[in-house]
């Protein structure tokens, strides 16, 4: 391609309101010589138009980019630097070559997130340059998929159906289950004011069940980090329950989280005591039976994970040998 190509780059963002979840801006190259059907602003499209749009985009598209930045970055930078932080990384997921040799890059709103010359901000942009169009409904589309995926690891607080915004039924799982650590937004004054949140984020308001779901979330990282794959989460029924069940070469690995806020009350690893290892055991007995294609190619154990601190860091982990299964 030549340098005076018609490639132009669009940028927008979505979940800048949002109680919880990560902001996410999106970065699109498309060739403007070509022309491109029913790309719009993305708020104008249904959820199913918008689908399949954002395959249609993966498709056509020079270039995609994403750029996350979770809530602590955002507590942490407040929302312009974050918004760049995103921008610059979505920017920099477009092939190098491709960002030289664009010609512009329009960015929705009124705030340059980017620190190029090319760039220019343009009010409303999603609806009137089909790059932008394209990053917006790339943008919403995998932040919907996410908070989906959050909404199935923390039910209760309806991330599935309000993606992290401030609505009743959100709100009163904040009252019910207090915010989760790293996914809802402590420096925003709701979750301020309903938690008395000081700016320093501490969390000794936050609830701890919530506390221990975020121990949870750290514990299945560290695992799907060293190679396992997540099975479960907070599999239970009426007799039992298992906090995390992951899949690691023919192992089943039944994974009890172990949290302790300070170091010095003792790792969590103590608290395994013989009745709990007797109650895991029971419980993955209940799941073998209720999944049997894992009883009959996979070797259950139980392992346990500790963790202390705030936030969450592991600080052991025993995969318990003595276990076995009938």
């Amino acid at each position: 391609m030549k340098a005076n190509s018609n490639i132009t780059i669009g940028i927008d963002e979505v979940g800048r309101g949002p109680w919880a979840g990560p902001l996410l801006v999106s970065a699109v190259a498309l060739d403007m010589n070509r022309s491109y059907d029913g790309l719009a602003d993305s708020k104008k499209l249904t959820k199913k138009r918008r689908q399949s749009e954002s395959v249609y985009i993966k498709q056509c598209a020079l270039g995609i980019g994403l750029g996350w930045v979770n809530a602590n970055e955002l507590d942490r930078l407040g929302m312009t630097k974050a918004l760049k932080l995103g921008a610059r990384r979505a920017y920099e997921q477009i092939d190098q070559s491709m960002r030289a040799i664009a010609r512009r890059i329009v960015i929705d709103g009124n705030i340059n997130m980017l620190d190029d010359d090319r760039a220019t901000v343009l009010v409303k942009a999603d609806a009137k340059v089909q790059a932008v169009s394209a990053a917006s409904i790339v943008a919403k589309v995998a932040r919907d998929n996410y908070m989906l995926r959050l909404g199935q690891l923390y039910p209760g607080y309806g991330f599935e159906r309000h993606s992290g915004y401030g609505t009743k039924a959100h709100l009163e799982a904040l009252y019910k289950y207090g915010a989760i650590p790293g996914i809802h937004r402590l420096s925003f004054a709701p979750i301020k004011k309903l938690l008395d949140v000081d700016d320093s984020h501490d969390m000794s308001n936050v609830s701890p069940t919530a506390i221990g779901r975020a121990a949870e979330s750290v514990a299945a990282d560290y695992l799907s980090m060293h190679g396992c794959q997540i099975v479960a989460r907070n599999w239970r029924t009426k007799l039992c329950e298992i906090d995390i069940v992951a899949a690691k070469g023919q192992e089943l690995l039944f994974v009890e989280v172990k949290y302790r806020k300070q170091a010095d009350h003792g790792d969590g690893l103590a608290a395994m005591t013989d009745t709990k290892r007797r109650q895991v055991r029971f419980a993955a007995q209940i799941f073998l039976h209720d999944n049997p294609k894992f009883a009959k190619s996979m070797s259950p154990r139980i392992m346990v994970v500790s963790l202390h601190g705030d936030p969450p860091v592991v600080d052991g982990v025993i995969l318990d040998d003595d276990i076995t299964f009938q």
